[in-house]
């Protein structure tokens, strides 16, 4: 049984090696979205296993995958369509255990795959350094999503409110012409600000995972 990184914070990633990285990204916010976890999702984090987590995941990807079946059933003629994503503890499993690349959060990965195969652009936007981008998209490229887009912070942008921030990206995607969904993250600031038909949240536990 795998269980959660005691180290794990929100955090800027300042160093990359060759073999593996670290990041944490995203100051921690409690939230209330669209879709949510189960009351499973309250309990302290430090008591919290991967196990438990997956299982919290998964009920909130079981309301995520119908609604998106539904969605893109009735694309209009002519509509880009996209799904946002937020990348640690989202798409990605990141504070349970270490490894790179880290694998992929499977409840989250089944409902991407489905939508990718049917003609639905992904894009990931995260607290995450520009200086990791590289190992960033081919992480999410290795665990078998297709990256249409991957929005990461800037010099400037790590002084930014990272609500704000993310909310600006997701404005810049409707701007090239898209339709997003479906916004999924883990954390208040990656669901705050609008700009997406439906938004759901993944656990944080109280902010304790990044």
């Amino acid at each position: 049984m795998r269980s959660r990184r005691p180290w794990a914070r929100r955090a800027a990633v300042t160093t990359v090696s060759a073999a593996a990285f670290v990041a944490l990204a995203v100051p921690a916010e409690a939230a209330t979205a669209t879709a949510s976890a189960p009351t499973t999702a309250t309990a302290a984090a430090a008591d919290v296993d991967y196990a438990t987590w997956q299982s919290d995941c998964q009920a909130v990807m079981n309301q995520a995958l119908p609604y998106l079946k539904t969605r893109i059933a009735a694309t209009k003629p002519g509509e880009k369509q996209a799904i946002v994503f937020d990348i640690d503890n989202t798409t990605l499993e990141t504070d349970f255990g270490f490894s790179y690349p880290s694998p992929a959060n499977k409840p989250v990965l089944e409902a991407a795959k489905y939508a990718q195969e049917h003609g639905v652009s992904l894009f990931f936007v995260t607290a995450r350094p520009d200086i990791i981008a590289s190992a960033t998209n081919y992480n999410l490229k290795y665990v078998g999503y297709q990256v249409g887009g991957l929005y990461v912070r800037g010099f400037i942008d790590l002084f930014k409110d990272v609500a704000a921030y993310k909310t600006a990206q997701r404005v810049d995607i409707e701007n090239k012409g898209y339709t997003i969904i479906a916004n999924i993250g883990n954390s208040a600031t990656d669901l705050s600000g609008g700009h997406a038909e439906k938004t759901f949240k993944l656990p944080d536990y109280n902010g304790q995972l990044s």
